[in-house]
């Protein structure tokens, strides 16, 4: 019997360009494509080294001027919701969740529009038409879910959360939700409610993507109990977000391919 041997995943390095979280800054990516029947267990492998899944695509920041981004994930079982958490949640019983298989509709594209155009008009998805937005919902190679959520009253869409599904947690790929209403806190909301399905699901992680010390638009990540950054190669408690300012220096960097020659990819060989 013949065996096809797995081909290893190839890893590429995007063009310089300016980073959306610090200013002056330019940012570059390592990234390698998520295809095949191994799909699902690299996806799974490399989110417990700090990638992150666009489409068919794993990328990790390998930036040249600095380390800052963090991937950041909350472990559940040391997860304590604050006072201020609290009454976020209260604030939102109005709300229905509904997870669907990853299908994109005029609803959402339409609050999608409205979220980017108030949030981030000059942000690199400013443009993104119809087309676009379907291929970044239902374009994926894994478990993926839409989770939407409802108000009660109006029947109105109010959130949606693009949400993969890992072997150890719930990845929050991307996420919006109505602009016009900043008291209830959509964006921690989405948060605290997918600690409860990973909590009834029995999984152990929710992965939230990068936190950046010194971003304001990140910071609100820190904000949560349990929160872990992976970092030199482990995840790693986030106790003091001041002492991961270092990260922004020029020598915390590795070169790529030593970056490259560190990553443990899984075992894909056919087992007889």
């Amino acid at each position: 019997m013949r065996h096809t041997l797995p081909i290893a995943p190839q890893f590429y390095v995007t063009a310089p360009q300016p980073c959306p979280y610090l200013d002056g800054r330019m940012e570059r990516k390592l990234f390698t494509a998520l295809q095949g029947e191994n799909a699902t267990t690299l996806n799974d492998s490399l989110s417990q080294q700090g990638f992150r899944r666009s489409q068919n695509v794993l990328y990790r920041p390998s930036c040249s001027e600095c380390s800052a981004c963090l991937s950041a994930r909350i472990d559940v079982s040391k997860f304590v919701p604050s006072k201020s958490q609290k009454r976020v949640i209260r604030r939102n019983t109005s709300l229905s969740r509904r997870a669907t298989s990853p299908w994109a509709t005029e609803a959402q594209y339409d609050l999608f529009r409205t979220y980017l155009d108030s949030r981030h008009a000059d942000g690199g998805m400013a443009d993104m038409d119809v087309f676009e937005f379907a291929a970044m919902i239902e374009e994926t190679p894994i478990r993926s879910r839409v989770i939407e959520y409802t108000d009660d009253d109006s029947k109105d869409l109010t959130a949606v959360s693009l949400t993969d599904v890992l072997s150890d947690g719930l990845s929050m790929v991307y996420s919006f939700y109505k602009p016009d209403m900043p008291r209830n806190s959509f964006g921690t909301y989405l948060i605290l409610d997918h600690i409860e399905i990973a909590r009834e699901a029995n999984l152990p992680y929710v992965y939230l993507g990068y936190w950046v010390p010194g971003s304001q638009k990140m910071g609100y990540k820190a904000n949560f109990s349990g929160l872990e950054v992976y970092t030199d190669g482990a995840w790693t408690p986030m106790d003091d977000p001041e002492r991961f300012r270092a990260r922004r220096h020029p020598l915390s960097t590795d070169p790529i391919a030593e970056q490259v020659a560190n990553i443990s990819l899984p075992d894909t060989r056919p087992t007889t």
